[in-house]
């Protein structure tokens, strides 16, 4: 559930939203509700990265914008592919040109001398090295809901060394770009009864190509709680960083400063 507050009524409220769980390997959706007050009609497309996006117009005067959504899906966790040396990336990196090349919120830098970690070679198991990272950038920060906000940059995460999920999955990102591992971001939800952290909203994760004998997998990383993606990890999309998966992002006529409240909840159903 999403809520905006707003001090005056806002009108013409422009809206696209990303929240409807993927269709994958791992993860299918058996069921999708979507409730918006005021009552508009949403119609629906899917993006560049393959996530399906719905958009809306609420013409009339508001003070309050509620999106509520369900969803059912099945979700098993990833096979792990066998041990392969990185080299074997090599045939891959022209066909991921978008998961290499740095983004406004994933810059280029010395993203892994930062975190006291050698560089990828050639004849190295690359699926080790990944859990390698992923350790390290779990132990090496405290997570802290509300240390940082959508505008933090990676290097102010990296200093203060506290953050949420986006922090550390763009901090991700950055090593494996410059170790030239294509890898994504991966933006969805996830079950706390599992003592995860990142469960009271939206979570965010990676996703890092592995090449295998029958072509390759994207395999889940969650450097928040140092764990490949399991089952009770459920996916919305993936895309560059934060930027290209937004949960909900529009524009608006008058309003004020408006205040924002999102509570996510997940279930296990037999």
């Amino acid at each position: 559930i999403t809520t905006y507050h707003y001090p005056q009524a806002a009108s013409d409220s422009f809206n696209e939203l990303r929240l409807q769980p993927a269709q994958t390997a791992t993860q299918s959706l058996l069921g999708f509700q979507l409730y918006i007050d005021p009552d508009t009609a949403a119609t629906s497309h899917t993006d560049y990265f393959g996530m399906t996006v719905h958009s809306f117009h609420v013409r009339k005067p508001h003070s309050t914008l509620r999106v509520e959504t369900h969803a059912v899906v099945v979700t098993h966790a990833a096979a792990l592919p066998l041990p392969i040396p990185a080299r074997s990336l090599e045939p891959h990196r022209n066909r991921f040109y978008d998961y290499l090349e740095p983004t406004e919120r994933v810059p280029h830098g010395a993203w892994t001398a930062t975190l006291e970690l050698p560089d990828l070679q050639a004849d190295e198991d690359l699926l080790e090295y990944l859990r390698a990272l992923n350790t390290r950038i779990r132990t090496g920060f405290e997570y802290a809901p509300g240390a940082t906000g959508v505008g933090t940059t990676l290097t102010e995460f990296v200093a203060g060394r506290t953050g949420v999920c986006q922090d550390y999955a763009h901090l991700m990102l950055a090593v494996c770009r410059e170790q030239r591992i294509p890898a994504r971001y991966v933006s969805g939800y996830i079950y706390a009864g599992r003592e995860f952290v990142g469960a009271g909203a939206t979570h965010a994760w990676v996703e890092c190509f592995v090449p295998s004998d029958e072509g390759g997998v994207w395999l889940g990383f969650d450097p928040t709680n140092g764990v490949l993606q399991t089952e009770y990890h459920i996916i919305i999309g993936w895309g560059r960083d934060y930027n290209d998966v937004a949960p909900m992002k529009g524009s608006r006529r008058g309003g004020g400063a408006e205040t924002l409240e999102v509570a996510v909840s997940v279930q296990v159903q037999q």
